[in-house]
Formats: C-alpha cells, structure tokens, sequence
C-alpha cells in the first residue's frame, strides 16, 4: 500500500470513528499510527457528547494518550495534531454547539489547574470570552507561568550578557568562578616555599564583571498570529528581561494589521500576553515602519521582528524597508520560532530573500538569543 493510500484509509477511520475498528484499522509506522490514535481521542471527545455520552469519565481504550482529558488539553491537542482551518472548526463547534465551556465560566476549574505552557496557551486562544472573576484568574495564570519561565532563563541569560571578568576591579563576592588566578599568583610569588617548592597563598584575589552601559536599543516586534502563539510568549518573557539589564534600552510593540506600543508594559510580561488578540491579517511592513520610526541612533539600535513571514499586505514594503533599516546600520532580525523547540514554519522564499538582503533570518531558543544579544553588544 503506498503512502497516499495508507493517509486516505486513515482519514476515513477518523470519519467513521471508533465504532468501525474491527472492520477499519489504522495502519503505518509507529508514529504514525499514534498521531492518528490520538486525533480519533479528540474526535471522540468532542462528537460522543452528540450520544449522549459523558466523555470525561469513558474509560475505552483507543489511542495512546490519556484516558481521561479536559478543556484545556483538548484545545491544546486539536491545535498541535490538526490544521489551522480544521482547529478552529472544531473549537467553534466545541464551544457553540456542545457548549464546553468550563474553562472559561468556572473560576474553581482555572484555580484548581497547574499553571504551565499548556494551560497558559490555552488561556490566551481564549480570553476574549472571559469574563470577571474568570478573567482575573486567567491573569494570574499568565503570571505565574511568566515568572517561571523568566526564572528558568534568565539566569542564563543575563551571566551571557551582564559581561566578562574585569581584571582591574577587586570583587566583594568571594566565589571560585571569580578568582583572578593570574593576580593571585603574581601577588603571592613573594611567599614562594623553596623547601616543598609550592607557592603559599596567604591572599586571593577575586575580579568584579565588567557591565556594560552601551545604552543599546532593542526593539522587539511580536506577530500576534495564532501559530506563532508559542513565540509571543517567550518573546514577552524575554522582553522582561532585556528591559533590567543595565545597558539596554527596550521597545516593545504587538502587531497584526495595526501596530500597538506595549513599550510600558514590557517589565510586564502577563499584561503584554493578556494584550495580545490571537489570529487576524498580518502587516509585517507596517510595524517595521513603525519601529523604523523608533530608531534614533542606528548604530546602537537591534530589531528583533518575531514572525512566520507569511506576509499579508505588500511584500515591497516589507522589503524596501528592511533595505533601509540595514543600510542605516541597524541590526535587522527576523526571528521565525522563539521557543524552547525554535521549530520554525515560516515563509522560506521570503526569508531567503531578506537573508540575502543582510537580515539575519532564522529560529532560536531564548538562551540562543540572550548569546545572539550579547556578540552584539559587546
């Protein structure tokens, strides 16, 4: 059987669902096989409550997830297994026909859920119908979650950036990864022991981190688009943490057809995500513009744009303004996936085109770009 005739047998499986196992089955390798087993979960999570049944306690035994899901992993599943168009069909008629919608109207439902990438991503598909109580409690999920993160990271990030050893400054914080060897053993040749013919260090010196105060700017542009859910929030995340560090100034601004200054919320990340409005047209020229404006001194100016590419106004003045951009001299950056996977999916014919122009183009994980930041800077 070839592949094309083993994909259509597998689809009319999930059409005909799990009632038609003995005489239809699902077939490929073993990857295969689980992503179809666990879109028929979906599927039968969502079209069984047409039967009758109450699904969150059916115990059979198909696929190869959890027995047992909730709203939020459903949402999350349908989004990562199906296409975009099918996704959104089916959370339509999740929430309109089969009205599931505990998420949003119980507040016991958010409090009693852990707090995670999941959960906070689900939030944000659908916070435009919370309301209240319910609101309040989605905006302390999108802090937590934004704490965590930020801890897990930052502390990488900031040791990349915050600078290198400074030899000609004593440090008061006395720790192994700070001594000054060569400043330690110069100072202590004086008492040199001819008999065990050992140097004998009666003081060691420490060195202080040189940080630097280049009063760099970094203008960050986030895509508000759907698939780049993932990206929009590390890129808030990290806008957090770029904004404390001593030596960089920090714009940020959202964009999908208009462009909106989040530049006072960015020590903020939950109010940046809790701004965000999922989904809509794409003007990726249009907030380039907007942050050409932004750029006063183009030597010291970075510009990290967080998009798929997937442009959906003119595509010439997306690119007649990043010539001007780089040839200014600022730094011009078009981040594809901005995530612990940085799997990007993006427009290649028109990221080649900007990567030729002088443009770096390409995905990175928070760490890669807290390193990218920094060979920038220093």
């Amino acid at each position: 059987m070839n592949d094309s005739s083993q994909t259509a047998i597998n689809r009319w499986r999930l059409v005909l669902g799990q009632f038609s196992e003995q005489q239809l089955q699902f077939s490929g390798d073993a990857d295969t096989l689980k992503t179809f087993e666990n879109m028929e979960q979906l599927l039968d999570y969502l079209y069984s409550r047409a039967q009758g049944q109450d699904v969150r306690t059916d115990d059979r035994k198909g696929g190869t997830g959890a027995s047992v899901l909730n709203g939020a992993e459903w949402i999350t599943k349908v989004r990562e297994l199906f296409p975009k168009q099918t996704a959104e069909i089916l959370q339509k008629q999740a929430l309109e026909k089969f009205e599931m919608t505990e998420l949003l109207a119980d507040k016991e439902v958010l409090e009693h859920m852990t707090p995670d990438m999941n959960l906070l991503k689900t939030v944000l598909q659908l916070k435009h119908l919370m309301h209240g109580e319910v609101l309040r409690t989605a905006e302390k999920i999108a802090e937590q979650v934004a704490k965590e993160l930020a801890r897990k990271i930052e502390q990488d990030i900031k040791r990349t950036i915050s600078g290198r050893l400074d030899r000609n400054r004593s440090s008061q914080v006395h720790s192994a990864r700070n001594i000054d060897f060569k400043k330690t053993i110069r100072r202590n040749l004086k008492n040199f022991d001819k008999e065990s013919n050992q140097i004998i260090l009666k003081d060691i010196y420490f060195s202080d981190r040189i940080k630097k105060y280049n009063n760099k700017k970094v203008i960050i542009a986030i895509d508000e688009s759907g698939s780049m859910l993932g990206s929009v929030i590390y890129s808030a995340v990290m806008a957090q943490i770029i904004s404390r560090l001593p030596f960089a100034e920090i714009n940020l601004v959202i964009f999908d057809t208009a462009v909106v200054d989040l530049t006072d919320k960015a020590e903020n990340p939950a109010q940046v995500l809790m701004s965000v409005q999922l989904g809509g047209g794409t003007d990726i020229g249009k907030a380039l513009a907007y942050c050409e404006q932004l750029i006063s001194e183009p030597s010291r100016t970075i510009i990290i744009v967080v998009t798929d590419l997937y442009e959906g106004a003119s595509v010439n003045r997306l690119m007649n303004t990043s010539k001007n951009i780089i040839e200014s001299g600022a730094k011009l950056n078009y981040l594809t996936a901005l995530d612990e996977q940085a799997n990007p999916a993006f427009d290649r014919v028109l990221g080649q085109k900007l990567a030729d122009m002088g443009a770096f183009v390409g995905a990175m994980t928070p760490e890669q770009l807290g390193e990218y930041i920094c060979k920038m800077i220093m």
